[in-house]
């Protein structure tokens, strides 16, 4: 038998814009397959117009002919940028949706952690959500009843575990849903950013399941924009990008390749960024950095000052300017916040800029990246990941000419040796 468990064919996965997928019921299934042969040569008479339609501006290809094997046993990552196809392609893998084109061959049962309140029924209570999983799975009653205080246990809610997942917080229901994934034993764990809710503790014990998981030869398909967490998990890694597999191989090289790309497109202005989320109701338009020391270079213990330009319709209530520092591996080093911070007022006009100046930074030579974005009334307004480099100099800190290297440690601190 075969060591490859998942085969993935020329995928791809066509969206019309504007339009909702339509989700079906099990008698639409058997009402599609009866009426499949009359389909069939219904669609060869009309290939070429549809053909035509293909080709219009309303259709959108979120996969495009992507195409590799995962063997059995193997951690692989799947990285690239927001919009680049990650969870189009999980969710087909999960056969939550179904392909436009190609095929998918999997080995197993699979079990998927994809967001929160995927596969959980809001008005069932834990206990009833881990049942119904598990039968899901095609597990035996037995089997699941062995694994249940497992589960429980791993999820920290036995003391709601018989309340519905309705009325549980994000956390509780993400700790549940990642137990239920990864201790109901699938051949095959597929996980789309579970470090994204959660304590760091949290984070911790899953990335410590998933690498039990690996252990004990069940596969796993890891989406994260954690690189550090990638890199310490992943024997191989793939990078998407505008729905096509652009490379992949070893995961520091397919690391590597991301962040170069990702990289390169903050010398797009701002204003012009297409990669950013949010409702649209104010827009980004410029972010600036600069050095508040007399030579103007960003050095370890420089004072910066980060000029954010925004416009909107209508004035600001309770505006939330948000400024988060990453190193290259996706470890956040500082987050600027005016909520927390204050000194903004509770509405601002409808366009103008906001200044944040900080204490000295702190932070080792190397690059940085930075993402900014703004909440309006506790909504994300406008996000945009990447918006900016942040290339910290070397400095002699101590005056002991020598520089604590970036491989090593990120911060650096006052300090006091003596005997």
């Amino acid at each position: 038998m075969s060591d490859v468990v998942i085969r993935v064919e020329n995928l791809g996965k066509r969206y019309t814009i504007g339009k909702r997928e339509r989700y079906k019921a099990l008698r639409d299934t058997l009402t599609d397959a009866m009426g499949a042969p009359l389909r069939m040569a219904r669609a060869a008479l009309r290939r070429d117009g549809a053909q035509a339609k293909e080709t219009s501006d309303d259709q959108f290809w979120a996969l495009k002919d992507v195409s590799f094997e995962v063997k059995r046993g193997e951690v692989v990552g799947v990285i690239g940028r927001n919009g680049a196809g990650k969870s189009t392609l999980l969710k087909i893998l999960s056969r939550i949706t179904r392909p436009t084109e190609g095929r998918v061959t999997m080995r197993g049962r699979v079990g998927s952690l994809l967001e929160v309140g995927t596969g959980f029924h809001p008005e069932l209570t834990g206990r009833e959500n881990i049942f119904l999983n598990g039968a899901i799975l095609g597990m035996k009653r037995a089997d699941i009843i062995r694994k249940f205080d497992e589960i429980v246990a791993f999820a920290e809610v036995e003391q709601f575990i018989d309340t519905p997942v309705k009325h549980y917080s994000s956390g509780m229901y993400m700790r549940l849903a990642f137990a239920v994934a990864a201790h109901l034993e699938p051949e095959i764990l597929v996980v789309d950013e579970v470090l994204a809710v959660g304590d760091a503790a949290f984070q911790k014990k899953c990335l410590g399941k998933m690498g039990e998981v690996a252990k004990e030869g069940r596969t796993v398909l890891f989406v994260s924009h954690n690189m550090g967490a990638i890199q310490s998990l992943c024997g191989r890694s793939y990078l998407l990008a505008s729905g096509q597999l652009i490379v992949q191989g070893p995961t520091e090289d397919v690391v590597h390749r991301y962040l170069q790309t990702a990289l390169a497109i903050n010398t797009i202005p701002l204003a012009q960024r297409s990669d950013r989320s949010g409702d649209g109701s104010v827009k980004l338009c410029s972010l600036h950095i600069e050095s508040l020391t007399e030579d103007t270079v960003i050095r370890s213990r420089s004072r910066l000052k980060f000029t954010i330009a925004y416009q909107s319709d209508k004035p600001l209530l309770y505006p939330r300017f948000l400024i988060a520092v990453y190193d290259l591996n996706n470890t956040g080093l500082f987050l600027l916040d005016n909520d927390a911070a204050g000194g903004l007022p509770e509405y601002l006009p409808s366009s103008g800029e906001v200044i944040c100046i900080t204490g000295h930074i702190d932070l080792t030579p190397g690059q940085c990246f930075v993402n900014v974005a703004l909440l309006k009334g506790g909504n994300m307004a406008d996000y945009i990941p990447y918006a900016a480099t942040l290339n910290i100099e070397s400095e002699d800190v101590y005056g002991t000419g020598k520089i604590p290297p970036r491989s090593w440690v990120v911060n650096v601190i006052d300090q006091i040796w003596s005997m």
